[in-house]
């Protein structure tokens, strides 16, 4: 049985290359290049109906998109959309919908604080230690839900101005910050030697000890993720990496193999979902995509409930629901597979772990806890010592 299962999560590591573009005489050279996967990028609705047939709502949403987030879409990620499923999960994060245009009273258009801090355009300052560094507007594919979708895709109320020489300065002028985030946009689309220019000057500020890289290429554009980049990062370690995988289709054979090179390269992964109506919001879904990440070598890290940007309430999930999922997964499978679910606390009070209630009461004498099966235990709170200086 166990043999069973192995096989079935290794089979579904496929490629859907090359997908729609199979009558098109694409070469395996031309499909393998990151260039040709970006200058190819479906960002139009001709683009789109070529290959599919799009609802009411998603004609609309592609005709309005171009006022908040464009559309942009690699040949890649484009071939794991089920053109049979009009609901399918793929297509539900990357192809606009008319919904995003509705704004519910309670949505943000910075629903992290962002820009309430940052001292220095770019650089966001908002936990004691660490930083968050803004180095691009621009990603391989645009997910509906962006929570900077105000300043990314170039197509916002907002331009992304980062000051890099000012960012530099304030980082070497702030000895508390140990651990800075590269992010954007994503800043696996710059050249590597771009790139390496920003890591090898972050190196140079004695204080910082850790460096993290945001980014979803690996995901969108796997075909980016070289031999050649991966020996350039690792000159950089401390470097870990959070990717953005939320359903277990992402995972295809191309990623796989681009996460296993990141891993041997000494890169630890970790894997940032967004809780999504429609997409993961399943207890199935979610075990599956954890059992497939530790297969990559990637550890669930965190779970995001989704932050309150404008237009985004029809991928809404409950959180009553998020909970549900983390208590079918905590027990009943290895704890490397369990992400902590987050709330970003809606303006700038940063994340907030949510979980489900397993302190069933505590005072000074025991804590009454409950295990995975809803047994309940005591565990006894150790009795104060008397100081014997004091009782003299």
């Amino acid at each position: 049985m166990h043999h069973d299962r192995q096989n079935d999560l290794e089979k579904s590591f496929s490629s859907f290359a090359p997908g729609y573009w199979a009558d098109e005489g694409v070469s395996e050279e031309d499909w393998n290049n990151p260039t040709w996967q970006l200058k190819n990028r479906i960002t139009s609705l001709a683009g789109l109906e070529k290959h599919l047939v799009l609802s009411e709502e998603e004609r609309n949403g592609v005709i309005l998109s171009g006022t908040k987030l464009a559309m942009a879409i690699t040949p890649h990620f484009f071939n794991l959309i089920d053109r049979e499923d009009p609901e399918c999960p793929i297509r539900r994060q990357i192809i606009p919908r008319v919904e995003e245009t509705f704004i519910s009273p309670y949505e943000m258009s910075d629903p992290c604080g962002e820009d309430s801090s940052m001292p220095v355009p770019g650089l966001v300052h908002r936990y004691p230690d660490r930083v968050l560094f803004l180095v691009t507007d621009r990603c391989a594919a645009y997910c509906r839900y962006c929570t900077r979708s105000r300043v990314v895709s170039g197509a916002g109320e907002q331009d992304l101005e980062t000051d890099y020489e000012a960012a530099f300065r304030y980082l070497e002028e702030h000895t508390e910050i140990r651990d800075v985030l590269l992010s954007g946009g994503d800043p696996l689309l710059f050249s590597d030697s771009k790139l390496e220019k920003i890591l090898s000057r972050l190196r140079e500020i004695k204080h910082i000890e850790f460096l993290r890289i945001g980014s979803r290429v690996p995901i969108f554009l796997p075909q980016r993720i070289t031999p050649e980049l991966c020996e350039m990062l690792q000159k950089y370690h401390p470097l870990f990496m959070s990717v953005h995988v939320n359903h277990p289709r992402e995972l295809t054979l191309e990623v796989k193999e681009g996460l296993e090179r990141l891993a041997n390269n000494g890169i630890p992964l970790g894997n940032q979902a967004v809780f999504l109506r429609g997409v993961n919001d399943d207890l199935d879904t979610m075990k599956t995509l954890v059992h497939k990440l530790l297969m990559c070598r990637v550890r669930p890290y965190y779970l995001y409930q989704l932050d309150l940007i404008q237009g985004s309430s029809h991928l809404q999930a409950p959180v009553a629901k998020g909970i549900e999922i983390i208590e079918g997964l905590r027990g009943h499978t290895t704890g490397y597979a369990v992400p902590q679910y987050v709330i970003d606390a809606p303006g700038g009070g940063g994340k907030v772990p949510i979980n489900p209630d397993y302190v069933l009461q505590k005072n000074d004498e025991r804590v009454v806890i409950r295990n995975f099966e809803g047994k309940t235990y005591e565990y006894p709170e150790p009795a104060v010592q008397p100081d014997p200086i004091l009782d003299y």
